[in-house]
């Protein structure tokens, strides 16, 4: 019986991994979603998708590309804001949205057609990489701020522990010994 060595058939060849030759970065992504899904903000009552010139100006100062409809997107950044508020999935809504798939290097990846594609790109790279799960909205009702949980349990409740988390366990102390 004779065994051929496969190295000796065939020499390994060594491959960079797939991130490093498409440039993923995930953080950038982070980022971006956490951008888009702030555009609302309860503390100062501001609504940057109010006005379509806003629109346009956020997504030129993110260098982003052309702004589509401030309706559509108005529709999508609600949809997943509902989506990551306390796991509740918002019923019906089914919006489809023009992506490219691109080879970079010779691998495929998503690309986005304007500035709402290239955020929902950004977004389905999380969730397919387990980092949508930490995307969370803070509790505070004066508040409402998109943010990511980088807490080794993914346990982090609010935006700011600082801000948002003391005034909540202020509010509650206060609570509990007036009634008391």
């Amino acid at each position: 019986m004779v065994f051929v060595s496969s190295r000796a058939v065939a020499p390994e060849v060594v491959r960079p991994p797939t991130l490093e030759v498409v440039e993923l970065d995930f953080d950038h992504d982070i980022e971006l979603v956490l951008a888009f899904l702030n555009t609302c903000d309860a503390e100062d009552g501001t609504e940057t998708l109010d006005d379509h010139d806003q629109w346009k100006q956020w997504c030129a100062d993110r260098g982003l590309g052309a702004a589509p409809d401030v309706e559509a997107a108005r529709e999508i950044r609600d949809s997943m804001r509902s989506a990551v508020s306390y796991g509740v999935r918002p019923p019906g809504l089914a919006t489809a949205w023009p992506v490219q798939v691109r080879l970079q290097r010779g691998i495929p990846v998503l690309a986005g057609t304007d500035a709402l594609g290239t955020v929902l790109v950004a977004a389905a790279r999380l969730v397919h990489t387990e980092h949508w799960e930490r995307i969370k909205i803070c509790p505070a009702d004066d508040c409402l701020w998109a943010f990511y949980d980088r807490s080794r349990n993914r346990s982090r409740t609010w935006c700011s522990m600082r801000v948002c988390g003391n005034r909540e366990k202020a509010r509650s102390w206060r609570e509990r010994h007036t009634t008391a």
